[in-house]
């Protein structure tokens, strides 16, 4: 469910009878919050508490909810320590029962990190905690809007930091993560860019020494394992021709440089936010919206519901797939 004081809450009952359409909904989160969103939706919706994910489906317009009910007193819009642990509480319940083969795959709502902060978590986000909670040590972080992927070697490290990041083995394992991921998405013979870290991918080592040390040798040792990737390239084009369809995914050397062309694409369109979020590496399946808990109008029923039907899309493909 997210953050109880964001829009998590209102974006999943907008989209209730969308999701009951593709899968089998289950919200892990507070009963309550999820009834109040209903009202300030304006949906006719009901819920039901149920233990057990796999038991019966209610009808398309009941939402069964594992009721953690760990909200005293609701107020959106505010960081509260209550409203993070109660985010981290659902998140923590979500893994055990996809680590447990109770549900598929896991689908989350945006969290506020201050918030989970507050609350005695030292992940930075739900991607770092995915990982500690499963022991997955290789791990990254795909964003999908319409034909454009994009994973990243680092994300939410300082700047200076993520430059320090950029080795070949951790490119190396980037690379073969993202090939991975595309071919559970169903992509049988993917084709990936890898972006440069300088200007022009250092333009032979003028501006920078990345490219050669570093990057160079990692897309070499990908393409000895079989995969299709090219690169270092341009990161000023590289996205444009990926979008155009000439890559399926491009593998993104730290976050920014990555988000800005997906969020470009993705918030182009107004009101409706679009986009998702898949952690790639882990044992289980974990997609998400690609916003944040927008406390600014959390409330108010206006929030748009398209990034989470599009990540319960995903998470849906994957699960295909892997079975």
């Amino acid at each position: 469910m997210g953050d109880p004081a964001g829009i998590g809450p209102e974006i999943i009952v907008t989209a209730f009878e969308r999701l009951a359409e593709t899968c089998h909904p289950v919200v892990i989160g507070d009963r309550d919050v999820i009834e109040a969103a209903i009202d300030i939706c304006d949906q006719s919706l009901t819920t039901v508490t149920i233990d057990n994910p796999r038991g019966e489906s209610p009808a398309a317009d009941v939402i069964p909810v594992i009721d953690i009910d760990n909200i005293q007193e609701l107020k959106r819009g505010l960081v509260r320590e209550e409203y993070g642990r109660a985010s981290l509480e659902y998140i923590e319940r979500a893994i055990e029962l996809a680590t447990g083969g109770q549900i598929d795959a896991m689908t989350t709502a945006p969290i506020n990190k201050q918030a989970t902060k507050l609350a005695g978590s030292s992940h930075a986000g739900h991607t770092g905690m995915l990982a500690a909670h499963t022991n997955t040590e290789e791990y990254a972080m795909m964003l999908i809007e319409e034909n454009l992927r994009v994973s990243h070697v680092s994300t939410h490290v300082p700047l200076r930091e993520a430059c320090e990041l950029i080795t070949t083995e951790h490119v190396t394992e980037t690379i073969e993560l993202t090939h991975a991921a595309l071919q559970r998405l169903g992509i049988e013979e993917p084709s990936i860019a890898v972006a440069g870290l300088n200007p022009h991918a250092s333009d032979g080592g003028l501006l920078g020494t990345e490219e050669q040390q570093e990057i160079n040798p990692a897309v070499a040792v990908a393409q000895q394992n079989g995969v299709a990737v090219s690169g270092p390239e341009s990161p000023d084009t590289v996205y444009v021709r990926a979008a155009r369809g000439e890559f399926d995914c491009v593998v993104s050397m730290y976050h920014d440089q990555g988000h800005i062309p997906i969020k470009m694409l993705g918030f182009a369109g107004g009101a409706a936010v679009s986009g998702v979020n898949v952690t790639i590496g882990l044992p289980i399946i974990r997609t998400s919206v690609d916003h944040g808990t927008a406390f600014d109008i959390a409330g108010e029923g206006v929030a748009s519901e398209q990034s989470l039907v599009d990540a319960v899309k995903v998470a849906v493909q994957m699960t295909d797939t892997h079975h």
